[in-house]
């Protein structure tokens, strides 16, 4: 598999990129997503990077799909009409929620309505209780006639979540045996298939998402698969996880909730690619593209994870306001803060901007495709920090009076702002946005943004990365090289992997070893099959983790485990490593308390592909010669300042540029504000750095 050239294609809300590895190069390609047949754009942006790389179809050896389909269907409310069947007396669960405010002081509160509504979910008798003994027999006569309605309704995906389920899946399969039955061609969501853990809020709300988007995923898998093939691809076709393990095309049709946020998840792995080369241990991942802006932390390497996430949410930032998945999941905030948010005016008349986007069609003023709202790119355009005859390589004109309306119409003119301060006002608010979302992110996350290198990448981050650098304090800024693909690229250095989490309440001074090892046995089982169809005979490495707390507290930590066999007198050595992690997240522990087992994680994975550049020799400091100049707006003074243009593809290691400057590449530019300097390191990589900075 390894042989081959290696394809990883991301589809974003913007713009489709693609990035190539062959032959110890490599090569990409960013074009504009089509979003009424997203597989046209992934086959464009193909061709075009094999055209320039000389290679045919049959030369592949692997392809690595990452997706937000299943995330824009599930905001856009586009997806499936879907059916939930649950158990009599919680219909109304997802509804319901947790009773908690998220906004304490809102009287009009706004809650994400659910996927499914209440007409459209159906009570079954059936009971097992949280021991997984059943209570009540399943009403199998009730099943069948409730599939006799969900056909006569013409039902296109059906979820079914029933109470304690995570013990005893029995219920929901016979169940989903006799939909199937009836509605053979309808997919059927189990959720103790799709979140087999206790809490049913959020196990029966990634069920309904896992149903609403499967129709869709299914369709739009099924056809990449024969189009690729059809235009002579033979090789394996991958789709990313949110959780940052790579998987095949009939697992993610069967969890096509686990793809939410796996365009993402490839920027976090690019990151910490880069972090690995470079030798960094506190990394700030920003990855800006057309539609929303991701922030990771990343710490030794790794980027921080979790088993939950929001999505869709009401109010940016806060948790709650958004419809819970129980997924693994590389854990980012994201705002919508693209290239393509659109700026307005609000009624108390400051500029706010996103979380909506003018996405690929019509795009922004400036794109000459019918927008007619500013937007952050019309904002760069303005403030010089983009060329109008060079974006994307020259391949697509900028139309900067397209610009100037929108923007004076809707910004300057409500305001009475000269058009240039309109501009940096839109601008301002983004990176301010941003900014914000780092700290809220750090601080929720128990660390500090401080003192961390930010690793911009993404078409629209370089341009903003130097000023949200100041923002933060930070000093150090590094734009690697393919910044404008990072997605993509960092599919290509994911490992096939798969995670699987099972509930099972263990107490330590109970410890039962025979059933632990019992259920990673059962957990390996599951998994190891899906990653074989990747791996082959690859060898594999397991990792385990459990969700620990102490009994009677309401959330539990993460706490990592050993392999192997365990015996009962391991259970001091559970202890002492759940004692580790919390003293390290809360600087204390609380003794005379017992300690209890929620969650166990088993995550399968094949070696990580190896990067294949290597740093070349560093030259002697020198400075090089711009390509010419151009006037970009100050944000510190206001005032527009001529400024250094320098094409990257002509810098060599060792390159030193005084700020500010710019320095623009085909699918991205590098904005080095007057407060940094530039330099190209052994990588080929910009470093800027803050001066007087540590």
């Amino acid at each position: 598999m390894d042989e081959g050239g290696r394809l990883g294609v991301d589809i974003g809300g913007t713009f489709t990129d693609v990035a190539l590895e062959a032959r110890g190069r490599r090569c990409s390609a960013k074009i504009l997503t089509t979003p009424e047949a997203p597989e046209r754009a992934v086959l464009d942006a193909i061709h075009a990077v094999l055209r320039e790389a000389a290679l045919a179809p049959l030369d592949m050896s692997i392809i690595i799909h990452g997706t937000t389909l299943a995330t824009n269907a599930i905001i856009e409310r586009k997806g499936a009409k879907t059916a939930l069947l649950t158990t009599e007396g919680f219909r109304d669960t997802i509804e319901i929620r947790h009773e908690n405010r998220f906004e304490q002081y809102d009287v009009n509160i706004d809650l994400p309505p659910p996927l499914v509504p209440r007409r459209r979910r159906f009570p079954v008798r059936e009971r097992i209780d949280a021991r997984g003994r059943v209570l009540m027999a399943l009403d199998e006569a009730g099943v069948s006639s409730l599939a006799e309605r969900l056909a006569a309704e013409g039902i296109e995906s059906v979820a079914i979540g029933f109470l304690h389920s995570f013990t005893n899946p029995a219920h929901e399969r016979r169940a989903g045996e006799l939909v199937a039955e009836r509605l053979p061609t309808v997919p059927v969501t189990l959720s103790s298939d799709v979140s087999p853990e206790m809490r049913e809020y959020e196990r029966f709300s990634t069920a309904c998402a896992n149903a609403y988007v499967q129709p869709l995923i299914s369709r739009y898998l099924v056809n990449l698969e024969t189009l690729l093939r059809r235009e002579g691809f033979v090789c394996p076709l991958f789709l990313m996880l949110s959780g940052g393990g790579l998987t095949a095309v009939e697992t993610a049709i069967r969890f096509p909730v686990r793809l939410v946020e796996s365009g993402p998840a490839g920027g976090a792995i690019f990151a910490a690619e880069i972090a690995r080369q470079c030798g960094l241990d506190k990394v700030l991942s920003y990855d800006m593209g057309g539609t929303t802006a991701k922030i990771c932390l990343i710490d030794d390497l790794k980027p921080q994870t979790s088993r939950a996430f929001e999505v869709a949410r009401i109010y940016r930032f806060k948790k709650g306001s958004g419809l819970p998945l129980r997924i693994p999941v590389i854990e980012m905030v994201e705002i919508g803060a693209g290239g393509g948010s659109i700026a307005r005016v609000d009624r108390l008349k400051r500029i706010t901007v996103g979380p909506d986007s003018s996405g690929a069609d019509p795009g922004p003023a400036c794109y000459g495709r019918g927008g007619t709202a500013p937007t952050v790119t019309d904002a760069d355009l303005l403030l010089g920090r983009i060329d109008p005859t060079g974006f994307s390589g020259g391949r697509m004109a900028l139309d900067r009076g397209a610009a100037e309306t929108a923007m004076r119409r809707e910004i300057a003119e409500p305001l009475a702002l000269a058009l240039e301060l309109a501009a940096l006002g839109t601008s301002e608010i983004v990176d301010e946005n941003m900014a914000n979302a780092a700290r809220v992110h750090a601080i929720e996350s128990g660390k500090d943004a401080r003192g961390r290198t930010l690793i911009a990448f993404g078409g629209a981050a370089p341009l903003h990365a130097a000023r949200l650098a100041e923002k933060l304090g930070l000093d150090r800024v590094l734009v690697p090289s393919y910044a404008g693909v990072g997605s993509a690229v960092g599919f290509l250095r994911a490992p096939i992997a798969y995670e699987i989490v099972r509930s099972s309440l263990q107490r330590l001074d109970q410890f039962d070893a025979a059933a632990a090892n019992a259920l990673f046995a059962a957990m390996r089982g599951e998994a190891e099959p899906i990653v074989r169809r990747g791996a082959g005979d690859a060898p594999l490495t397991e990792t385990r983790s459990a969700f620990m707390r102490y009994r009677g507290q309401g959330h539990e930590i993460a706490v990592p485990l050993s392999t192997g066999i365990y015996g009962d007198d391991d259970a001091a050595l559970l202890h002492a490593a759940f004692e580790d992690q919390y003293r390290r997240l809360y600087s204390r522990v609380i003794p005379g308390v017992e300690v209890e087992i929620l969650s166990w994680v088993l995550l399968l994975s094949a070696p990580v592909p190896a990067e294949t550049s290597t740093p070349r020799p560093a030259l002697e400091p020198h400075t090089p010669q711009p390509a010419r100049s151009r006037p970009v707006l100050d944000p510190e003074t206001g005032e527009f300042v001529e400024v250094a243009i320098y094409e990257r593809r002509d810098l060599l290691p060792g390159a030193s540029i005084p700020g500010p400057a710019v320095i623009v590449e085909d699918e991205t530019s590098t904005v080095v504000s007057r407060l940094f300097d530039a330099r190209i390191d052994a990588f080929g990589y910009i470093e800027l750095t803050r001066r007087g900075g540590s």
